[in-house]
């Protein structure tokens, strides 16, 4: 069986966040049974799971001796099992991956320099001075994303990809704050693909086994 590996606990703020989720969710989403490998705090810095994840993140996915890191990489391991995510046809397909790629590279690295300065930093002097520069460089990317949606529902027309899982999950890092929420093709396009039922069986498994470790 398919098996992810995610943290036991995690601080209030990160449930719900922690990455694992996206590969819970591509699992649903293609309708494959996984089990989860709960790492306690420290576990993650142990050789035998550096060996596999060097940087010492999750999730990690292992499947018939196949060992992936990486979020991305993971959620398009799983598409290649799943129409949902990772349509058969060349040019929709390539179009998944370049969203789940834009996500990744073109939005996400802004998205969290907001959220670190917000969750971390936030009584710093230098944090307090470099938010407003982040924020006004967030909106101006995330407003581009707003054009490109125009009328319509996901990223590439009618269909739910690949693409849309990382980009939803991206902007719902930013979820503390009204900066996706203020606008109104953003906001609407999260809600309507964490209303998902997949989603909602994926983060009802992660704050289960934050439950179950407790």
């Amino acid at each position: 069986m398919i098996t992810i590996s995610a943290f036991k606990w995690v601080p209030d703020f990160a449930r719900g966040q922690v990455r694992d989720l996206r590969a819970r969710w591509a699992l649903e989403e293609a309708g494959l049974r996984y089990q989860t490998r709960l790492l306690g705090q420290g576990d993650q810095d142990r050789p035998e799971y550096r060996a596999l994840q060097p940087f010492g993140q999750v999730p990690i996915l292992e499947d018939d001796g196949l060992v992936l890191f990486e979020s991305g990489a993971i959620v398009l391991h799983v598409g290649e099992r799943s129409e949902i995510l990772l349509p058969k046809e060349p040019g929709a397909r390539a179009r998944a991956i370049q969203w789940l790629v834009a996500a990744l590279n073109s939005i996400e690295p802004f998205v969290m320099n907001v959220a670190s300065i917000d969750l971390f930093y936030a009584n710093e002097e230098w944090a307090k001075l470099r938010r407003p520069g982040a924020v006004e460089f967030v909106q101006r990317r995330l407003s581009a994303l707003s054009r490109t949606f125009g009328d319509k529902p996901f990223l590439d027309g009618d269909r739910f990809t690949a693409g849309d899982l990382m980009m939803s999950t991206v902007l719902r890092i930013l979820k503390h704050t009204d900066i996706v929420s203020s606008d109104r093709r953003l906001a609407a396009y999260v809600e309507r693909c964490t209303a998902r039922p997949a989603f909602k069986r994926a983060l009802d498994a992660q704050l289960g086994d934050f439950r179950s470790a407790a």
